[in-house]
């Protein structure tokens, strides 16, 4: 996969340490899952409710990816849209498009650090579980995308004492109502 040296790209070390620490929602990690046939998908999980989104795209070049999570964030309540992480995949390189259109700051991970987004990647495991490798991403509608991460956001984590991710989600957008 590509990566390139992203222009006017914020570093991770310049991430708070509320993000680092998951003390408030509205923190995601981002990525790309690709399958056969140039087929993608879009993931994005809240780094402190793992909430999952998962969006399907007509492809991985940078008009796509960034028309698909500008429309993604610009549906979700203001307190969640505060951060994305992401890697120095191409199809970011309109990051500060991406940030003008909904006002959430992009920060990049180093080069060949995946692990600097380890709860997208974990998540990304479990997304794996109903679309596996040599799976063409394509054939999926949005609402099948949609009804894939209703079940993540429904199973309970042992990392949240057993509570959901959606659970946690809909308690703190409620909590600042």
């Amino acid at each position: 996969r590509g990566t390139i040296n992203i222009v006017n790209g914020t570093p991770i070390h310049e991430r708070s340490r509320n993000i680092d620490n998951r003390r408030s929602l509205g923190h995601w990690e981002g990525d790309l899952v690709s399958g056969t046939k140039n087929s993608h998908i879009a993931t994005l999980v809240d780094r402190k409710s793992r909430y999952t989104i998962i969006l399907r795209l007509r492809g991985k070049d940078s008009v796509s990816v960034n028309q698909a999570l500008t429309d993604k964030f610009l549906s979700l309540p203001s307190e969640l849209r505060k951060s994305l992480t992401w890697d120095r995949g191409m199809e970011l390189a309109r990051h500060l498009e991406f940030t003008v259109s909904t006002g959430v700051k992009v920060y990049f991970c180093d080069p060949q650090s995946p692990w600097q987004r380890g709860t997208n990647e974990n998540t990304n495991g479990l997304i794996r579980q109903y679309f596996p490798k040599k799976t063409c991403l394509a054939q999926y509608t949005q609402h099948e995308l949609d009804l894939v991460a209703a079940q993540l956001n429904n199973r309970p984590r042992k990392t949240l004492k057993f509570k959901t991710p959606k659970e946690i989600i809909e308690r703190g957008v409620a909590l600042t109502d």
